[in-house]
């Protein structure tokens, strides 16, 4: 099969919309290379997360893993979310058991005036990595298509001014409302980091990209639209003119999917986490882009614990409420594969959805 008329390319480019249903329904899952998989283990052994990210021939190597595994119709580019930010120069590291853990936290417009712009020729690492994935992935089964990822601006000034992970975005918010121009210049200082992080991997031969904002659903509807939109939107428009397929993920988003679905002109496929049925989060996509959305989702990870026949009627049920969405369905996990899945478990829901409706 042609890397054009893989399953997912055919659903992500909304052909579904168009009439044109694909070969099998198409499946991926967020975090299907890390830390439930024993070879990515293994080849991770001994090497930190950001350490593992700059070595080219080690990301296509975990790229891969969950492709040769399970048979998912993409792949998605083993990255991190901080990856561009290290790259920009930022002091970040990535704690075990904590995550991102920010050196010098981004509170003042000082704290602003040290955070660089990013360029494209400081991700030859990232570029190369791509180019070996892509190769790779060319090889099977005539060619799986590679989707390029990048952390959305609030996502990202979530971790630089809470200084790392946090529940409730107290500084975060505050600081949205307490200097609403210091948060703007924060934004867009980060939708160009995430742009051009998104742009060096299409150029390098990505054929799709998703942004995710996992933590934007603690945003009110009102403040995504005037303090959170317009960043995200410049970050997926600097992949605008480069004809692929934009996927839109947060966690939490039920009452901003019509908003999410709307950004730089509407995104092409709109990921629902597992809080919202399919078809409500396909209509909210459309009444926001005003045109059919593919939706990707949106199986609770929970579920993979469940016994196999619970666990097949929750995925029915899934793929019935992907087909009534109308736009086109990716399946997917409502958020990243739990570190403590079974892989045998994901590469049975693989089956199953590609024996659906055959």
């Amino acid at each position: 099969m042609p890397l054009e008329n893989a399953p997912y390319l055919h659903v992500a480019r909304g052909e579904v919309a168009r009439g044109s249903a694909p070969s099998r329904t198409p499946v991926w899952f967020m975090r299907q290379a890390g830390r439930s998989l024993p070879e990515y283990r293994r080849v991770r052994e001994g090497t930190t997360m950001l350490e593992s990210c700059r070595r080219p021939e080690l990301v296509t190597e975990i790229t891969l893993q969950p492709v040769r595994r399970y048979d998912v119709d993409a792949a998605v580019f083993y990255s991190d979310i901080v990856v561009p930010l290290e790259a920009a120069g930022v002091g970040v590291e990535i704690v075990p058991g904590t995550g991102p853990v920010i050196a010098e936290p981004v509170r003042t417009r000082a704290d602003l005036d040290r955070l660089p712009e990013l360029h494209l020729d400081q991700l030859a690492h990232v570029s190369e990595a791509v180019r070996l994935t892509t190769a790779e992935l060319a090889g099977i089964g005539g060619g799986v298509p590679l989707i390029g990822f990048a952390g959305a601006p609030f996502t990202l000034a979530s971790y630089l001014v809470e200084g790392g992970p946090s529940r409730d975005l107290l500084r975060t918010k505050a600081l949205m409302h307490a200097d609403p121009q210091l948060w703007h210049d924060l934004a867009s200082r980060l939708a160009q980091i995430t742009g051009t992080f998104l742009r060096a991997q299409v150029l390098a031969g990505a054929s799709a990209v998703q942004l995710f904002d996992s933590w934007v659903g603690s945003v009110p509807l009102a403040d995504y639209e005037r303090l959170v939109a317009p960043h995200s939107a410049a970050a997926l428009a600097a992949v605008g003119d480069l004809g692929v397929p934009r996927t839109h993920f947060g966690t939490g988003t039920g009452e901003l999917l019509g908003a999410m679905a709307a950004v730089d002109g509407g995104v092409d496929v709109l990921g629902v986490d597992f809080r919202v049925p399919l078809d409500v989060g396909a209509a909210r996509g459309r009444a926001g882009a005003g045109r059919p959305v593919a939706v990707q989702g949106n199986l609770d990870p929970a579920m993979l614990f469940a016994p196999w026949e619970v666990l097949r009627a929750d995925l029915h049920r899934i793929l019935a409420e992907g087909e009534r969405a109308g736009g086109g369905h990716v399946v997917n996990l409502g958020h990243g594969v739990p570190p403590s899945a079974d892989p045998d478990v994901l590469a049975r829901v693989v089956q199953e959805v590609h024996a659906w409706r055959r």
